[in-house]
């Protein structure tokens, strides 16, 4: 793809269909991201300099370039949710399995907690012959009480935050089924079965008319949705330590993807 045409879609300055085209990109530079991380992760566990403040030095900037990674995945998705927001709730790329899973068109931002308790278990399971050295491996095998009782508080705000999300979106797809939706759905029917299949243009400004507020609601619940993602992202990472945070995401790369 030429560098103008890939910098237009990174910009979304691109037509809307292209997106898919974006995201292709994004998975691909996420994949050098995660390659990037992960030698990291094995470079620290291999230097002699573990908990020092080489940590912040070398790491940080890696990590700050990981998440502006995600910012211009969100930034994107947020441009293109205002010409097709249908297509952003269920993007026609993911697989059935992912549809399975996915919440408002992403990740369940609850669901990074569990990844972060699940890793944190892993990591501490392997580190039992580290301990018995008497060396800290600085993994999130290494909680301490402190951040552990951060991440318990944030989980619990995030959770309630999620559930108002969840609610907002219940509230919606119900006016789906209200009247003035019934009546235009049978008037259409009616119409195309009439004309073999085609509306005019009255028709037509009368479903956009009808849709507009739905699309234009479902766009919000996806802007507050993509907002929590990030925002949870973020706020686990500003209770780790460096090498954490890289730990993290790395499992975030590999479990949740965007």
């Amino acid at each position: 793809m030429p560098i103008s045409e890939s910098m237009a879609i990174r910009n979304g300055t691109s037509e809307p269909d292209s997106f898919h085209n974006f995201f292709e990109i994004w998975v691909s530079e996420q994949s050098q991201y995660l390659q990037e991380l992960i030698s990291a992760s094995q470079h620290h566990k291999q230097s002699s300099n573990i908990g020092s403040e080489d940590d912040t030095v070398i790491l940080s900037p890696l990590i700050g370039r990981v998440i502006n990674h995600y910012e211009q995945y969100y930034g994107a998705k947020s441009k293109w949710a205002k010409q097709d927001v249908f297509a952003m709730l269920s993007p026609s790329w993911r697989s059935s399995l992912e549809d399975a899973f996915m919440w408002i068109g992403g990740w369940r931002p609850s669901m990074a907690f569990h990844l972060l308790y699940s890793k944190s278990g892993l990591q501490l399971e392997k580190k039992f012959t580290v301990l018995v050295r008497g060396f800290s491996s600085g993994d999130l095998g290494d909680l301490s009480p402190s951040q552990l009782n951060q991440v318990d508080a944030l989980q619990r705000r995030t959770i309630v935050e999620e559930k108002e999300t969840t609610e907002k979106m219940a509230e919606l797809q119900e006016t789906v089924a209200d009247s003035s939706m019934v009546e235009l759905s049978h008037v259409v029917s009616e119409l195309m079965r009439e004309r073999g299949g085609s509306v005019n243009g009255v028709e037509e400004e009368r479903v956009e008319s009808t849709l507009g507020p739905k699309e234009e609601g479902l766009e919000e619940i996806l802007q507050k949705a993509d907002d929590l993602r990030l925002r949870t992202l973020k706020a686990i990472l500003e209770v780790l330590t460096p090498i954490q945070a890289v730990h993290f995401l790395i499992a975030a790369a590999e479990y949740m993807g965007a």
